[in-house]
């Protein structure tokens, strides 16, 4: 049982909850509910004014109260009556986005809410990454934030700057205003990042919003609990809306209540510049923080009692500095009770997508309700959460699947360069049974179509199985993870976001570190790629990192999954290179086993992100054999300026309008008669077909001193080397088609 459990569990045994009938008593929960609540709460999206959503599953988990909800969506619980009129109180709503318009093309234009207020490089947390928008159905459309094409910014003087609002646009997939809104999606229709809630190591959770949620889970676990024939006086219980926007939710309750005393369960909060003390000082895992305008001042009154009351049940509190609960206003605000009490638990790199807390914490802050309402804590002891499954390799196909088919079940599939075993398993499963593969020392697949002929060129076609990522470069003395990276991206993209280590045991989630003076004005990422991050994974030591079976060396990745969005459109990390993947599989299927005259080589290549690894292998070897190839089709992406973020300078194939000839990369110069060939046979046979000019390189490269003639092809993607890559499936159906037609006409 985990440290949070043992706690929770000593809390209801403390609580008198025996001498009322069934009847007055709402459903009875276990200690590990408390996860599930939090789980529940977290992914679920509540932007300010739009939290219907999260207030209808605080009432569905305290039905047997019958909570009222007003007309701004506070949720209200009373029990009891007469005097004292005590008040607990927590925030639903977290901060996020809302339309404010849609361009012809069909991005969404944003405005933030809150529309004002300190939340450091939240916009540029929020870039190139998944979010959900909500229709005016009710039902939540998958999107992606628009990014910066790491690629295309080499000479670029003036990049966009994505701390900027104005350069904010949310991608739903559509091509259109109109199919924007056939979809449901109109101006006023709330954005927020999609997330998920992740255990850490040693009791340690993380996920966005979640210090926005800590408060809700712990006053309905303590509801769970409340023996209401103990209650003395009346109790009032309040989920509140709008805090973010100016405490809309809570002005409302404390004009309607008239409480005694109020507890306000939620985050601390940054004060406005020009305030000087900015900084959350206490750290996650050292119990309950009591938020205050000057954590300098004596503790008096309410506060006073409670840190006693703690004191005696062995908790720990602290006080920080904290914005006042009610902000500012056109109007006077409603006065607080003269016994008013800010509680909060700490959280690590607040209001970004890595937000943590200390599931400890948590029981502390319950514990400490408890005894406020009557009851008392104990001490437990810590036991470490399970490691998550890592995805499964895909099933063999009986027929030949569908491309889209192929890719949903290799892009879930995670691989950092020089780690890509599970990739090279799913590879050969989705494979048909008669493609008999090889597999050389540097992990690379090898398919052969022999021919006895020489007449006929050579070919050779190549996609690469690994994504970018980071590895483990050692544990520090604090229990941190050191990371190495493994290919290129933009840091904002994977700082400050949940992440995975993959072990031998299975996944550990965790939390990629800020850099120092992330919240600071003028803050710049780092771009060098030699530059070491650090990430938590709840460990505070080394032992305690080898307790959860991390080690150096062990890969690392931001998780992904495969998400359709309007129309044929896709999101999912590592398109880069599953779709080249996928094409080449769904190519093989369509070929068979025998092609005749014709002397054909399918690699499915490693390392390429760092540096063309495995195809330079399979090169080099070809050459020692005296056969390279006459030609080598390198499979890998096209990189697009089809955004409203770039250049429309070069790079310009346009997402759904068919495969691409990379005819000019930074490794390499399609002959220009040979770009004409690969356009004339494509359009002989019905395929869509663009080429251009990019960024980056290709595997097809690393076979240009032997000899061969490198004729790279690829795909248009939007937003690469992030989590909010977008394709068009009818792009992956066309270069499959021409990778089949290479193969037998070429």
């Amino acid at each position: 049982m985990k440290l949070w459990q043992f706690r929770i569990t000593a809390f209801l045994a403390s609580l008198v909850i025996t001498t009322f009938c069934a009847a007055q008593q709402p459903a009875s929960s276990s200690a590990s509910d408390l996860r599930q609540i939090m789980k529940d709460l977290v992914e679920t999206p509540a932007v300010p004014g739009y939290e219907g959503d999260l207030a209808r599953k605080i009432t569905d988990q305290l039905r047997d109260y019958s909570p009222k909800t007003d007309a701004l969506g506070n949720v209200i619980i009373t029990v009891g009556s007469g005097s004292p009129r005590r008040l607990l109180v927590a925030p639903m709503d977290e901060p996020g986005y809302v339309v404010s318009g849609i361009t012809r093309e069909g991005y969404l234009r944003l405005q933030r809410l809150p529309q004002g207020g300190v939340l450091p490089r939240f916009n540029e947390l929020h870039a190139a990454q998944p979010v959900m928008v909500q229709s005016t159905r009710g039902k939540w459309i998958d999107g992606v934030v628009a990014g910066l094409s790491v690629h295309l910014q080499p000479g670029r003087q003036h990049p966009p700057d994505l701390d900027d609002i104005e350069n904010m646009y949310v991608d739903l997939g559509a091509s259109s205003n109109s199919e924007v809104q056939a979809a449901g999606v109109d101006v006023l229709s709330p954005v927020a990042i999609n997330r998920a809630f992740y255990e850490m190591g040693l009791d340690y959770w993380t996920g966005t919003g979640i210090g926005d949620r800590f408060g809700d889970a712990a006053l309905i676990e303590l509801l769970h609990h409340l023996d209401r024939s103990e209650a003395k006086g009346t109790l009032i219980v309040a989920f509140v809306a709008q805090q973010w926007t100016g405490a809309r939710g809570l002005q409302r309750v404390l004009d309607g209540v008239k409480a005694d005393e109020l507890i306000y369960v939620g985050r601390l909060t940054r004060p406005t510049p020009p305030e000087g003390e900015a900084t959350l000082a206490v750290e996650a895992g050292k119990g309950i923080v009591i938020g205050s305008q000057d954590p300098k001042a004596e503790l008096t009154g309410l506060g006073a009692e409670l840190k006693n009351v703690a004191a005696q049940n062995g908790i720990e509190v602290n006080l920080d500095h904290s914005a006042p609960l009610l902000p500012k206003s056109y109007l006077p605000q409603p006065a607080l009770p003269a016994r008013t009490v800010h509680l909060a638990i700490p959280t690590a790199w607040p209001s970004t997508p890595a937000e943590i807390i200390d599931a400890d914490d948590l029981a502390d802050l319950i514990s400490l309700l408890g005894a406020y309402v009557g009851g008392r804590a104990r001490e437990p002891k810590v036991s470490p959460a399970a490691a998550l499954a890592s995805p499964v390799t895909p099933t063999r196909p009986g027929s030949a699947p569908a491309p889209e088919a192929i890719l949903k079940d290799l892009v879930e599939i995670y691989g950092v360069s020089g780690h890509e075993q599970a990739v090279r398993e799913a590879i050969l499963r989705l494979l048909p049974t008669w493609a008999k593969t090889e597999t050389n020392t540097a992990g690379n697949i090898i398919l052969r179509w022999a021919s006895s002929s020489d007449k006929r060129p050579s070919i050779l076609v190549v996609a690469h199985q690994d994504e970018i990522g980071f590895v483990v470069h050692s544990v520090l003395p604090d229990g941190r993870l050191e990371l190495e990276t493994k290919g290129g991206g933009e840091s904002a993209y994977f700082l400050g976001h949940p992440a995975l280590v993959h072990t031998a045991g299975g996944i550990r989630p965790g939390a990629i570190e800020l850099p120092a003076g992330w919240e600071k004005p003028g803050f710049k990422w780092p771009d060098d790629r030699t530059t070491m991050f650090h990430m938590d994974v709840g460990a505070r030591t080394p032992q305690q990192a080898e307790q959860l079976g991390i080690k150096a060396g062990d890969f690392i990745t931001i998780p992904k999954k495969y998400r359709p969005l309007l129309g044929t459109r896709a999101n999912g990390r590592s398109f880069d290179d599953r779709v080249g993947c996928s094409a080449l599989i769904a190519a093989a299927w369509a070929l068979g086993p025998n092609l005749r005259d014709r002397n054909i080589t399918f690699v499915w290549s490693t390392g390429e992100e760092i540096g063309l690894e495995g195809a330079a292998e399979v090169a080099k070897n070809l050459a020692a054999q005296g056969k390279p190839p006459d030609y080598v089709f390198a499979v890998d992406t096209f990189v697009s300026s089809d955004s409203p973020l770039e250049s429309k300078r070069f790079a310009d194939a346009q997402v759904g309008q068919g495969f691409v000839i990379r005819a000019v990369d930074n490794s390499n110069i399609v002959p220009r008669n040979l770009v004409e060939r690969v356009v004339t046979m494509a359009k002989k046979a019905g395929i869509a077909v663009q080429y251009g000019v990019t960024g980056g390189g290709n595997d097809g490269a690393a076979f240009l001193r032997y000899g061969s003639t490198d004729v790279a092809l690829g795909w248009p993607l939007r937003y690469s080397h992030s989590a909010a890559e977008v394709i068009d499936s009818r792009d992956l159906d066309a270069l499959a088609r021409i990778v089949a037609t290479v193969a037998r006409e070429w």
